[in-house]
């Protein structure tokens, strides 16, 4: 299984945002031609917009952030600037810069 390369958007945040049948996503399966959520990891600041989704709150740049809604990341990519390089999976939309 390949896992989507890390999302780097213009103002310089990253994630990693995954689905596949080992990942906190819905459908919870390698493949789908679509997700309604998908999971989130490796941020490198804290994103309000995902807390809610944090396995541990308080280490915002080191957990995983679960079921996460396609539209939250949609407009974290949006909140910052768009996709510089990167990958999401089906669901998202790609806000590409």
């Amino acid at each position: 299984m390949k896992l989507n390369e890390k999302v780097i958007c213009a103002d310089g945040f990253s994630m990693s945002v995954q689905a596949h049948a080992g990942a906190y996503c819905l459908p919870r399966m390698t493949g789908a031609p679509i997700y309604r959520e998908v999971e989130v990891g490796r941020a490198s600041m804290e994103e309000s917009m995902l807390m809610d989704w944090a396995e541990d709150a308080l280490r915002p740049t080191d957990t995983v952030y679960g079921w996460v809604p396609v539209k939250v990341v949609t407009n974290v990519i949006a909140k910052h600037g768009g996709i510089v390089s990167g990958a999401v999976p089906p669901g998202v939309i790609e806000l590409r810069v």
